[in-house]
């Protein structure tokens, strides 16, 4: 066992429940240390844990797989798509540094969390939050918030800081060893290295954010798609995480493809409606303008994009074709620099 700050406590024993009911508790795995760690803190007083995951277009479970073999816990993933959409786009208490609506998006996993403890008859929710750990989504409001907001009030567990919150319904009650949980605050890691130690755990990621929606570049083309013409479905939001991005002056956005496995995932994607622009007799990008232009002229305008992106020759003409509406057309145009059109990336 360990004390607050990390050290080796006293020995391993059963706590887990009452007159002789095992405590199950469901606990919420990111992949990350501290949810590791959680789950071994009630592993430890003899919790039966079982973890639950969420996957979105933003963030996937692949570090939650990794630390559920690594802990050889059983997982249960959740799609989290709709959820996250409904977030971005009304998110009651904002967002993060970018896109990012962190507290909201943390109170709707609790509550989802919450929802399958029901149905699995178990008596908790756990997370890893450290009081203190995150200065704007683990403070001790934001922590307050994703309590009330789950509606999980009696039913919310933290072991790595419940010393220092008010007792859970699970404590109260004896189903939780409330002395056997932790205390552990503030942005030191520390503590968290020294039980990773303790328990074994030698690999685990670095704490930094997973999710799309705290990158810059990505935020950016992901509310440029909302002003353009909404989500309209989740090939929309594959899409940016494809090649480089472009507003053109008509307010239509064209993605070039950066490489080979760009290019062939845009031919890939390519759908009634959408425009694709590529080059015939010299290497370059592919270009998709997803659900058609908003003029005319900016079909024009991608071709001449295409062909200062292409491997061209001051003096020898690039030959563009553009797929749009069924048809099929070849065009030759002068290949410009690449600098005129930097003031369209996004």
């Amino acid at each position: 066992m360990m004390t607050d700050n990390g050290e080796p406590g006293g020995p391993t024993t059963a706590c887990g429940g009452c007159a002789g009911k095992q405590t199950r508790c469901l606990s919420l795995l990111s992949g990350g240390l501290d949810s590791m760690l959680a789950i071994c803190v009630l592993r430890g007083q003899g919790v039966h844990v079982e973890a639950v995951s969420f996957a979105s277009p933003f963030f996937n479970t692949a570090a939650a797989q990794r630390a559920a073999r690594a802990l050889n816990v059983r997982l249960h993933t959740v799609d989290f798509t709709d959820d996250i959409l409904e977030l971005i786009e009304q998110p009651p208490h904002g967002f993060g540094g970018h896109m990012n609506p962190c507290i909201d998006c943390h109170a709707r996993m609790v509550r989802r969390a919450g929802e399958r403890m029901t149905a699995m008859g178990f008596d908790c929710v756990a997370t890893g939050e450290v009081l203190g750990q995150r200065p704007m989504s683990q403070n001790r409001h934001a922590l307050d918030i994703v309590i009330h907001d789950s509606g999980m009030e009696d039913f919310l567990v933290r072991p790595l800081s419940a010393k220092l919150m008010a007792p859970s319904r699970p404590e109260r009650e004896g189903l939780l060893d409330r002395e056997r949980l932790l205390g552990l605050s503030g942005r030191s890691r520390k503590p968290q290295m020294a039980l990773a130690a303790a328990y074994g755990i030698r690999a685990y990621p670095t704490p930094a954010g997973g999710c799309l929606l705290t990158d810059e570049g990505f935020c950016r083309r992901l509310a440029n798609l909302l002003a353009e013409r909404g989500i309209r479905d989740l090939r929309s939001l594959r899409l940016l995480r494809i090649g480089r991005h472009m507003r053109l002056p008509g307010g239509s956005t064209c993605i070039i493809g950066r490489n080979q496995a760009d290019n062939e995932s845009l031919h890939v994607a390519f759908a009634e409606g959408d425009v694709l622009v590529d080059t015939v007799n010299v290497p370059g990008p592919t270009l998709l303008i997803p659900f058609g232009v908003r003029e005319s002229a900016d079909i024009a305008r991608a071709v001449q994009v295409c062909a200062a992106y292409s491997d061209h020759h001051e003096k020898k003409a690039v030959t563009i074709r553009v797929v749009a509406s069924g048809e099929e057309r070849l065009q030759a145009v002068a290949g410009e620099s690449r600098d005129a059109y930097s003031s369209w990336v996004l």
